[in-house]
């Protein structure tokens, strides 16, 4: 601001330079003034008291749950940057995003009024980025058109669009027997090394989607490079955008990651895009959740997981679909303890997606992948995406599936007779050649004209076509 001995207004000047003088016109502070009253005053914080495991209580600042706030540990550090994620008796309960390392009683705690907010643009394509949408891919800065918080409402159910067009994945399996469609939810269900990743890689790679975003929750650190790397490749890294928050992470940043891919892939969808979301787990993510939920007091319910980890599940999971304009097609995977596919976490995701494809340990022992188990793999749109010609050969290839499922036993220790039922029969004849069609290697990208046209040549000679 100038100093008052320099300052004139409209009347001085035209005072001082007579009446033929041009007058200074007004300076619009309409703005300005808008901004000061929006503007609070008043810095909020609090201090911290104690710190009792993952848990930093405070006396304040007034703040919401899932506000942003810092703690400032001395004056020579960082400030850590911590969470509320509840109160209790008067006291605010925070947990740190990253590293609690420094942090002592007395310690100030201010509030930043928002909570974590993450940057978005299409220079994040092709990146690697943290829970927080910081580069960890060492290629510098990000070029960010406009910030968003990590929480948003789902769109409403009657702005959706209904699904009604197939996308293309890549994978035989699934576009001819489990079709996606552009906007639908799908989980995959397995248990650990049956082949998720790999799954994953071959559908970021070869699907028609504009855009992929994937969240790494909870993954080993080793694992990330060797899936970026290996699984997903030059090719499909070129149009995605990698968010990772590994093991080693706090629960939070692990919770963030999660959001933060779901809002940058609703700022593509915003933009007319069909993306891709990809998130390997959400059952890392429940644990995450878990943790917090038992940190600060939650009563556990089934397995331990508290009645927070039910409620945070739909928040995140709504979010993908279809909206006005755009897309989010959303595959989550699910990491089945034991192979119990009716386990907590799975039977609630199971409820709330569109459908389901179970990775199945025996097929993968056999050296069968996609290791797919089609007869317990479903998809809740696949009379909306078929023809009634698809539709026909795909239900004729799981009753076969079916048949020779029921008979394998008797056919494998020869005490079936053949020509005792002519459905097994049949199925006898055909397990091989489904089993062709079904296997495919990870290098290899099926396109989805020619995967239906195979589907249908598979089951003609009983069929008609």
């Amino acid at each position: 601001m100038s100093s008052p001995d320099n300052t004139n207004t409209a009347a001085d000047t035209a005072t001082d330079t007579g009446a033929d003088a041009p007058v200074a016109k007004a300076l619009n502070l309409d703005a300005y003034h808008e901004r000061l009253e929006q503007l609070d005053p008043y810095r909020m914080n609090g201090r911290v008291i104690q710190v009792i495991g993952l848990v930093i209580e405070a006396n304040g600042p007034e703040a919401q749950i899932g506000e942003l706030c810092h703690i400032h540990v001395s004056r020579h550090a960082d400030p850590v940057a911590a969470e509320v994620v509840g109160f209790r008796e008067g006291s605010t309960l925070l947990m740190p995003v990253g590293e609690m390392r420094g942090i002592a009683p007395g310690n100030e705690v201010v509030a930043t009024g928002h909570p974590l907010r993450v940057g978005v643009g299409t220079g994040l394509l092709g990146r690697v980025v943290n829970g927080a949408g910081e580069p960890i891919d060492g290629r510098g800065p990000i070029e960010l058109e406009e910030w968003r918080s990590l929480h948003a409402d789902p769109p409403s159910p009657m702005t959706r669009r209904r699904i009604d067009e197939q996308l293309e994945l890549g994978v035989r399996a699934m576009d001819g027997l489990i079709p996606c469609g552009k906007g639908q939810r799908l989980g995959v269900f397995a248990g650990s090394g049956v082949g998720k990743s790999s799954l994953m890689g071959m559908i970021a790679r070869n699907t028609t989607a504009d855009i992929n975003v994937i969240a790494l929750v909870g993954e080993r650190g080793r694992e990330v490079r060797e899936f970026i790397e290996r699984d997903l490749g030059e090719e499909g890294m070129r149009r995605s955008v990698v968010v990772v928050a590994s093991s080693n992470e706090s629960a939070v940043m692990r919770i963030d990651a999660a959001f933060a891919a779901t809002t940058i892939a609703e700022w593509f969808r915003d933009r007319g895009q069909n993306v891709m979301l990809m998130m390997d787990s959400v059952t890392r993510f429940a644990m995450a959740q878990r943790e917090i939920g038992l940190a600060i007091g939650e009563p556990p319910a089934t397995r331990g997981y508290t009645p927070s980890v039910f409620a945070l599940l739909p928040r995140l999971l709504e979010r993908a679909g279809t909206a006005e304009v755009g897309s989010i097609t959303g595959l989550y995977t699910v990491l089945v303890e034991g192979d119990d596919m009716n386990e907590p976490i799975s039977d609630a995701v199971r409820g709330i997606l569109d459908g389901h494809v179970v990775l199945s340990r025996e097929l993968a022992h056999r050296n069968h992948y996609p290791a797919i188990d089609v007869l317990q793999s479903v998809s809740r749109l696949t009379t909306e995406l078929f023809s009634p010609d698809q539709l026909k050969a795909a239900g004729r290839v799981r009753e076969t599936l079916a048949n020779w499922a029921d008979k394998e036993d008797l056919v494998t220790i020869g005490a079936y007779a053949i020509g005792t039922d002519p459905t097994v029969d049949y199925a006898i004849a055909k397990k091989p050649e489904i089993d062709m069609f079904l296997r495919q290697p990870v290098d290899e990208s099926a396109k989805l004209t020619e995967t239906l046209e195979d589907l249908e040549r598979l089951v003609s000679d009983h069929m008609g076509f």
